[in-house]
């Protein structure tokens, strides 16, 4: 039986890549008590590496929530790792930090980071709801454009 939140991913043409294993010295998530940390996911598509650059040099606003939202795929991706494939056991999404490799004097760091929460929001309803931070940065890992990172409360 397909779950519900499977059939909202389903509705929403959303497929959930095979989670990655971290490339350094952390794991993709941590379970303690009922929250799940997801540690930072970055702009990996199908292909490899996305959006790679600076917000506000090679890409524009909308183009940082596309990466955005990509990262928050990524996010539910573990996020289903870690609820042993059934995600109907979320029961809130606590908090969300995003990071932006932005230029300096950039400030739309919440409209780029939009794009994950947006989409969190999309897949889970109300929910998905969080708190939430958007910081820009220097620079990230891989020269990718954002990551973004979730603490979430599972049954």
């Amino acid at each position: 039986m397909t779950g519900r939140v499977e059939a909202r991913l389903k509705e929403l043409d959303i497929t959930l890549p095979k989670p990655v294993a971290p490339v350094a010295n952390y794991v993709p998530y941590v379970v303690t008590g009922n929250l799940v940390f997801i540690s930072g996911q970055v702009t990996l598509g199908p292909n490899g590496l996305e959006y790679v650059g600076i917000v506000g040099k090679d890409f524009n606003v909308e183009q940082g929530q596309a990466a955005a939202r990509l990262c928050a795929i990524n996010i539910v991706a573990q996020l289903r790792e870690a609820c042993g494939g059934n995600l109907d056991r979320v029961k809130r999404c606590v908090k969300v930090t995003g990071f932006v490799n932005a230029i300096a004097g950039f400030a739309q760091h919440p409209e780029v980071i939009n794009g994950a929460s947006d989409t969190i929001v999309q897949i889970f309803g109300d929910i998905g709801k969080h708190a939430r931070a958007a910081v820009g940065a220097g620079s990230l890992p891989r020269n990718v454009a954002v990551e973004v990172e979730a603490v979430f409360e599972i049954a």
